[in-house]
């Protein structure tokens, strides 16, 4: 029996003779079920459909992201450290050829995923380089397949060596989780828990992105507040183009004071 995908989403359910009759993670309004209704495929029939892209942002940091584009259409990085390599967030691609090229760097000694939405395949990816999945415990109400390689964390901070550290910093979920990884001037990898915009000169967080529902004041500016002590230089958001090169930091801080004064109200 196939394991079944949301072609909206990308979330992966267990194998079963028919797909579920409705998406968790869709119904929850922090995503959305497309108008033409739910709709779903399988890992043979997406690897045969599409295959992933790579892009080096920096020594030992790529990025891979499936083309056509699928479901939400985030990419995931894999960072090349000391203690092993870590795929930062998930796609539900996971072809021959990415296998191949995984090995090639080295494998994976872990997964670690910023929140629901990408779980998408990590079972299998845990599966097919025997490492663990690292996910926040506050969002385990959202893991549609359970599995033996998922450890659930708790706190505020998790090591996971080489300089790379995952953050609670909530938000957008209660787990939501943000990378850091002290390499050089230091680079943050925050998923959707800060989304960086168009322009890569300001950031964003929300309760909802596609259904543009924010975040109360108060919660931005914890977020915000929980990143401040971070050194951190570049800024590598979920999608293609969301790369911020300098002043990370600013642009987090900056941005969150706006969107606190206009949540607030007036002046403009």
């Amino acid at each position: 029996m196939p394991v079944h995908i949301c072609k909206a989403c990308g979330t992966s359910y267990p194998d079963t003779p028919a797909p579920p009759a409705r998406c968790a993670i869709c119904d929850d309004e922090r995503q959305y079920v497309p108008a033409t209704g739910q709709a779903w495929t399988t890992p043979d029939a997406l690897a045969a459909a599409h295959r992933n892209a790579w892009q080096r942002h920096a020594p030992d940091l790529f990025s891979l992201q499936t083309v056509p584009a699928f479901a939400i259409n985030q990419r995931a990085f894999l960072l090349r450290t000391d203690a092993g390599n870590v795929l930062w967030d998930c796609i539900a691609n996971l072809d021959p050829a990415t296998i191949d090229l995984v090995r090639a760097l080295g494998g994976l000694a872990g997964v670690a995923i910023s929140h629901p939405h990408y779980y998408t395949t990590m079972q299998d990816w845990a599966e097919a380089f025997a490492c663990p999945i690292h996910l926040h415990e506050a969002d385990r109400q959202w893991i549609m397949r359970p599995h033996p390689a998922i450890r659930l964390w708790s706190g505020d901070t998790l090591e996971l060596g080489a300089g790379v550290t995952l953050i609670r910093a909530g938000g957008h979920f209660p787990g939501g989780t943000v990378l850091h990884w002290a390499r050089g001037e230091g680079v943050l990898l925050p998923g959707d828990i800060v989304q960086i915009t168009p322009g890569a000169h300001r950031a964003s967080f929300l309760w909802s992105y596609p259904n543009m529902m924010p975040l109360p004041a108060a919660e931005v500016r914890r977020v915000a507040a929980t990143l401040a002590p971070w050194r951190y230089e570049r800024i590598h958001g979920a999608f293609a183009g969301q790369d911020v090169l300098r002043d990370g930091p600013g642009i987090v801080a900056r941005s969150a004071a706006r969107i606190v004064e206009l949540l607030n109200g007036p002046p403009l």
